[in-house]
C-alpha cells in the first residue's frame, strides 16, 4: 500500500457510523449545541496520539501495532513480553467491541429504513454485516488497497452532501446559540467536556490504523505518518463542519433525542415530505455504506495482531498461519471476525464508553510511554521520524488520555482495573505453561 492506499485504510475506519449516531450522544452530554469544544479537543488529542503512532509505526514497521512497539519498547527493562502480552489479551476484547459497534451502529441506521425492525432483526442484521465485511477480506493485500480507495470515494460522497447541503440551509445563529453554561469554564463544563470527548475520541479512532499492517506498507518510515496525520486533519475538519451544519439546521434540544440524525437532516432539507423522506434513504443507504466500508478497515487492522504475535512466540501458534495462495492471516481474520458476533446482540451505548476507557488504561498510556523510551533506550532501532516538539505531544497525549479516563463513567473505571489485573494474572499463568512446555 502507498499513501494514497493507506491514508484511505485510516479514514474509511475512522469515519463509519460514529459520528452519525455519536452527535445527539454528544449533545445529551454538553447539555448544548458547543460539541465543537469535544470535537477541538478530540482533534488535537488525535493529532498528539497520532504523532505518537507515526513515530513508533515508522520505526517498527511490522504487522502488529501496539503489540510490537510495547514489546520492543519496554524490553530493556525485562518487561517486554509482559506489555506485549497485555496488548493482545486487551486486543482480544477491544477489537470485537469496536467491531461489534460499529455494526450494531449500522442496525440503528438501517431502522430510518426497515422501521418494523424487530430487537432480533436488529442483532442478527449487525451479526450478518460483521461476516459479510470478513469474507470481502478474504483477499490479497493488493486488492484490499484498491478496495479501500473506492470506499473512500464513498466516504466523501456522503459527508459531503451533508455539508455541502448544509452550507445553503443551516443558521448560524442556531448552531452557535451556546448556552450561558458554555462559557464558564469550570468544574461542571470539565465534567461534559470529558463525557463528550470520550464520544468524540470513538469516531476519532482509527487514525492508527495502517500501523497494524505496517509491513505491508510502502516506504513506512515516510508514509505512516504522513497517513496519520493526513487523516487526522482530515477527518477532524469533516466532523466539525458536519455537527456545524447539521445543528444550524435542528435545533439541538431535538437533535439530542434523535438517533438518525443525518438522514432527518437531509429529509428537512426539502419542502416536500415526500421528496425529503426518499432523500433520507438515499442517505441512510450511503450511511450503511460508510458503516460497512470502516468495518471492513478495522476488521483488517484487528486481523493482523494475534498474527503477529503467534508468528513472534507470544501468542497461539495456529494464529501464525497464512493463506497458501492469497498470503494473508486467515485463521486470525476469522477468529476476530467470529468472537465478533457475540457483541452485536450489546448496545451501542454499552459498548462505547468501556471500549474507551479499557483501552486507556491498558493500551494508550503505555504507548505514551513507549515512544520516550524507545528513542531513549532502543538506539539500535532506526528511527526514521520524530514527533514535532518531541516530546511534547507524547506527554500531552499521556495528560488528555488521563483526563478522559479518569472524567468518563465510574463502573467504566471500575471494569478497566480489574480487566487490567485479570490480564496481568493471564500473563503469569501463560508465562509458567511456557516454561512447563520448554523445560
Amino acid at each position: 500500500m502507498g499513501l494514497l492506499q493507506a491514508t484511505s485504510t485510516n479514514i474509511i475506519s475512522m469515519v463509519g457510523v460514529g459520528p452519525f449516531l455519536t452527535i445527539p450522544f454528544m449533545v445529551q452530554a454538553m447539555n448544548g449545541p458547543h460539541i465543537l469544544y469535544a470535537w477541538v479537543a478530540g482533534a488535537i488529542l488525535a493529532l498528539a496520539d497520532g504523532l505518537v503512532y507515526a513515530q513508533l509505526g515508522a520505526a517498527l514497521p511490522g504487522s502488529g501495532g501496539g503489540y510490537l512497539y510495547l514489546r520492543e519498547a519496554f524490553q530493556p527493562f525485562g518487561l517486554g513480553r509482559l506489555m506485549g502480552f497485555l496488548f493482545i489479551f486487551q486486543t482480544i476484547l477491544v477489537a470485537p467491541l469496536s467491531i461489534a459497534g460499529g455494526a450494531v451502529g449500522f442496525s440503528d441506521y438501517l431502522q430510518f429504513v426497515w422501521t418494523s425492525m424487530t430487537p432480533v432483526e436488529h442483532n442478527l442484521m449487525a451479526a450478518a454485516v460483521c461476516l459479510g465485511m470478513g469474507a470481502l477480506l478474504w483477499r490479497d493485500i493488493e486488492s484490499i488497497g484498491r478496495l479501500a480507495v473506492v470506499m473512500l470515494v464513498g466516504v466523501f460522497v456522503t459527508v459531503g452532501w451533508v455539508i455541502v447541503v448544509g452550507m445553503f440551509t443551516f443558521s448560524p445563529s442556531m448552531a452557535f446559540d451556546f448556552p450561558a453554561r458554555a462559557y464558564s469554564f469550570d468544574a461542571s463544563l470539565a465534567a461534559s467536556l470529558g463525557a463528550a470527548s470520550v464520544l468524540a475520541m470513538y469516531s476519532y479512532g482509527g487514525y492508527n490504523q495502517v500501523c497494524n499492517i505496517g509491513e505491508e506498507i510502502v516506504d513506512p518510515g515516510r508514509t505512516v505518518p504522513r497517513s496519520i496525520v493526513l487523516s487526522i486533519v482530515i477527518v477532524a475538519a469533516l466532523y466539525m463542519a458536519m455537527s456545524v451544519v447539521i445543528l444550524g439546521l435542528i435545533p439541538w434540544r431535538e437533535a439530542a433525542d434523535l438517533r438518525t440524525i443525518a438522514s432527518e437532516f437531509i429529509a428537512r432539507t426539502f419542502a416536500d415530505p415526500g421528496t425529503g423522506r426518499l432523500a433520507g434513504m438515499v442517505m441512510t443507504g450511503l450511511i450503511l455504506f460508510v458503516a460497512a466500508a470502516s468495518l471492513y478497515a478495522t476488521i483488517l487492522g484487528y486481523s493482523r495482531i494475534p498474527f503477529a504475535a503467534a508468528r513472534d512466540g507470544d501468542f497461539f501458534a495456529v494464529f501464525a498461519r497464512v493463506h497458501p495462495t492469497k498470503h494473508f492471516p486467515y485463521v486470525s481474520l476469522v477468529a476476530i471476525t467470529l468472537i465478533s458476533l457475540p457483541f452485536c446482540f450489546f448496545s451501542l451505548g454499552q459498548l462505547v464508553s468501556w471500549l474507551i476507557q479499557v483501552q486507556i488504561l491498558v493500551r494508550f498510556i503505555w504507548q505514551c510511554a513507549a515512544v520516550i523510551l524507545l528513542r531513549r533506550y532502543r538506539t539500535d532501532i532506526p528511527q526514521p521520524f520524530t514527533m514535532w516538539l518531541y516530546p511534547f505531544p507524547a506527554l500531552l497525549s499521556l495528560a488528555l488520555w488521563l483526563y478522559i479516563f479518569f472524567t468518563g463513567p465510574g463502573e467504566g473505571i471500575v471494569f478497566s482495573f480489574a480487566f487490567l489485573g485479570l490480564a496481568v494474572v493471564a500473563y503469569f499463568v501463560f508465562a509458567r505453561g511456557r516454561r512447563l512446555s520448554t523445560g
